[in-house]
């Protein structure tokens, strides 16, 4: 049955044009564990709470990923629209000063978001995640300690002027970007003028990890 469970995950994540990264980082889990559990069988079957949060994305019934055959199912509850998705918070720092290695992209907790704000902003859940500021490069518009969403499908192929996390001389930054007059020619800028520029960029040394959607600070 767990052969079945599956084939019919990697069937229907083929169909959503989502990647076992996606779908790992949308329950709040490394980005390989939804591949090891396809192609390992890496854990043996997942857990209720992934397998709800999987089904409401990938619109399908919860059941159809338990592995139990029909008559040994629990009673579903009452189907109800879905509201709130699991967005996960990675445990690195997008350095906006210095710069810090890109050591851990483990998701350390997942953050419950309302799936319509996330839709009115235009983002949708298995591309997005929360990642801290480090630094103070690009105060007053990000502060050290911000949490920023950072759309992941937002990327290098519709790169335009705003802030994006990237990743140059393998360090990640969160970094004004600013485009020049040619498709292959931008800056990379920091909004606090205390912090240097770069401009003329190379974009073949660049990784692109996501434009920032949102922030949002403690207020004390």
């Amino acid at each position: 049955m767990m052969e079945d469970v599956r084939a019919l995950l990697d069937e229907k994540i083929a169909q959503s044009k989502a990647t076992y990264s996606d779908i790992s980082r949308l329950i709040g889990r490394n980005p390989a564990y939804i591949q090891q559990f396809i192609k390992r069988g890496t854990p043996r079957r997942l857990d209720e709470q992934d397998r709800r949060t999987i089904a409401r994305f990938l619109g399908i019934s919860e059941h159809l990923l338990s592995g139990l055959p029909l008559e040994g199912a629990e009673p579903a509850p009452p189907s109800k629209p879905a509201r709130s998705v699991s967005v996960p918070r990675l445990s690195l720092g997008a350095s906006a000063g210095a710069g810090a290695l890109d050591i851990d992209e483990s998701a350390s907790d997942s953050v419950a978001i309302d799936s319509r704000w996330l839709q009115e902003i235009g983002v949708r859940p298995p591309y997005v995640s929360i990642i801290r500021v480090d630094g103070e490069s690009m105060t007053p518009t990000l502060n050290h300690g911000d949490e920023i969403m950072v759309d992941h499908s937002d990327n290098m192929s519709r790169l335009r002027d705003g802030i994006y996390v990237l990743r140059l001389d393998d360090v990640l930054l969160v970094k004004r970007v600013a485009m020049g007059l040619r498709r292959d020619e931008f800056s990379i800028l920091s909004d606090n003028s205390l912090y240097p520029n770069r401009t003329n960029v190379n974009p073949e040394l660049v990784t692109i990890v996501g434009r920032v959607v949102w922030s949002g600070r403690i207020l004390r």
